[in-house]
This record gives structure tokens, C-alpha cells and sequence, in this order.
């Protein structure tokens, strides 16, 4: 995918870009010069695109992204002399990971924003992957609409979305603006590495990171310096890794929750992770005997 779409972006000038980020534009009176979306593959290039080349990427791809719409590029300065030939506006920068998911972010309306952003860690890739879902149906329980991004399938509340995994950076800030545009009040996101490539979340803004291992509390927070360093999001310093606690574990004994000793550390994590957010104990005890008077 690798494209912000313009139907979830907001209209932006090369010239606020440009003066934002600190990128020369060539020429200098394309400041007025209006983009809709921003893509890093020329599959994704829609007209009115901000068409981004890739690290180690053939320049010849410049050409094709203008004749698919793209209305300016963004290229190192070494390359100004191809993006002068392709007959387009140029923003010229080597941008990195952090600058492009600010400017992703910024195209995208700034989704993250909008949504209450949970994601979930650790050592094992299939247990994140089934702790998201988890999470997930627990938060709906509690009456949120939810988004999902994991490779176990990403969602955007009853609906399934086709994504191609790993995600990059462009990849997750269309997702996110997917699911707000569609409603979602909260986000679950799966920190693993067959979902999410290194920095893709560079301009996303956590609220609740947490995990299912057994750590202490200097292997918490070792956990989560690692993952907000791997995959570039920010987090409040004042924020801890959220793992499996006594009044999570004592909330799960009190419903004879199903699925076996694994399924009730999962919602015990749920639960704490929910706690964590702000969620009121006695909404999540009303949801926990609800779902027990319904099974």
C-alpha cells in the first residue's frame, strides 16, 4: 500500500512543507503548489500526490509516479537534476525516519491523535499477535469501537483491511486514518516483526504499551525502551510497560473466565492494559459479568 490517500488527508502547500520541515523546494514559486496525498511506491501514486523516492530507489521511478499524478517528489538534494527531468515541483531533503512520519502524520490529519492507541510487545510473535485480539474483543466489550493492525488481521472495526506486511511508516498512518475516519475510538496495535518493519510507527503517539511476559520492573522498562527505539513511536516518560498485575488477575478469578490458564493471562493483560487508560474497575467488572451472563 505505502500511500496517506486523499480521502482520509488534509490539503497541504509545498511551501508549508517546505518552511515545516525545512526542505529546499525547487523552484521556489511552486510554494502554492497543493498535495492530497503521499506515496513511496509508484503503485500507490494518485493524482495530486506527494511521491516520495525511497532510499537506494531507481531514479527512473520519478517519471512514472508523475505520469501515474503525482504533483511533486521529494528526493536527496544529489538528486535534483532527475527531479528537474521529471517536469514536477521537487522538495528536497534526506529525510529520515522521524521527519517522515511527522510528515505522514501531517498529511494524514494527525490520527493518532483522534483515538486512544494501545500496542502490545514481547518475545513472542504469535502471543502478541493473540494478545491484540484480545485486547481488542475486550475493548469492544467495553463498548469502543476498535481498529486493529496486526498481520493475524488488521481491521477497522467490522471490517477486514487488505494489507501487504510487513508496514512501513506511509502504511500505518493510512490505517490509522482509516479507522478514525471510520470511527474507531480506540487502536490496538501488534509491536511485532512480521506486522511492523523497523521506525513504522515514527509519528504515532502511544498511550498504553503493554505486555504479557513476566519481567521486573528493570526488564519492563528495558522492554520498553527497546520497542518505542525499534519501531519510533512516542510514549509519555511517565508512562511504564503495563503487564499482568494482582488486581487484573484477581478481576479475571472473579468471572471463570474461559480458555485455560494462557486465556486468562490474556485477559488478565486486557484488563490491565484497560485499567491503564483510564477505564473505571467497576465498568470493567459490569463488562466481565455481562460477558459471563452470555456465555
Amino acid at each position: 500500500m505505502s500511500v496517506v490517500s486523499e480521502s482520509i488527508s488534509r490539503r497541504v502547500t509545498l511551501g508549508y512543507i517546505a518552511s515545516h520541515y525545512g526542505f529546499e523546494l525547487e523552484p521556489s514559486f511552486s510554494d502554492g503548489v497543493t498535495v492530497t496525498s503521499i506515496a513511496d511506491s509508484t503503485d500507490s501514486v494518485r493524482p495530486g500526490a506527494l511521491y516520495v523516492l525511497r532510499s537506494g530507489a531507481d531514479p527512473s521511478t520519478l517519471s512514472v509516479a508523475v505520469a501515474r499524478g503525482a504533483y511533486a517528489v521529494l528526493v536527496p538534494p544529489s538528486l535534483v537534476s532527475e527531479a528537474q527531468s521529471a517536469g514536477v515541483p521537487a522538495l528536497l531533503a534526506t529525510a529520515d525516519p522521524e521527519t517522515m512520519g511527522a510528515l505522514a502524520s501531517d498529511i494524514a490529519g494527525t490520527p493518532a491523535n483522534t483515538m486512544a492507541v494501545f500496542v502490545v510487545c514481547g518475545d513472542d510473535d504469535e502471543e502478541v499477535q493473540a494478545d491484540v485480539v484480545r485486547l481488542a474483543d475486550f475493548l469492544h466489550m467495553l463498548g469502543n469501537p476498535v481498529g486493529i493492525i496486526s498481520c493475524a488481521g488488521s481491521s477497522s472495526l467490522e471490517r477486514e483491511l487488505e494489507m501487504t506486511y510487513p508496514l512501513g511508516i506511509l502504511d500505518v498512518q493510512h490505517t490509522l486514518a482509516v479507522c478514525s475516519e471510520d470511527g474507531a475510538a480506540a487502536m490496538v496495535i501488534s509491536a511485532d516483526n512480521e506486522t511492523l518493519r523497523s521506525g513504522a510507527m515514527e509519528g504515532v503517539s502511544v498511550d498504553v504499551l503493554g505486555s504479557i511476559e513476566t519481567l521486573n520492573t528493570a526488564q519492563s522498562a528495558a522492554m520498553l525502551e527497546s520497542t518505542r527505539s525499534r519501531y519510533g513511536f512516542t510514549i509519555d516518560e511517565r508512562k511504564r510497560l503495563v503487564t499482568c498485575d494482582e488486581e487484573s488477575s484477581w478481576l479475571v478469578g472473579q468471572t471463570a473466565a474461559a480458555g485455560g490458564i494462557q486465556g486468562q493471562r490474556r485477559l488478565s493483560l486486557a484488563i490491565a492494559m484497560a485499567l491503564d487508560a483510564g477505564v473505571r474497575r467497576s465498568n470493567i467488572r459490569n463488562a466481565l459479568r455481562v460477558s459471563k451472563e452470555m456465555q
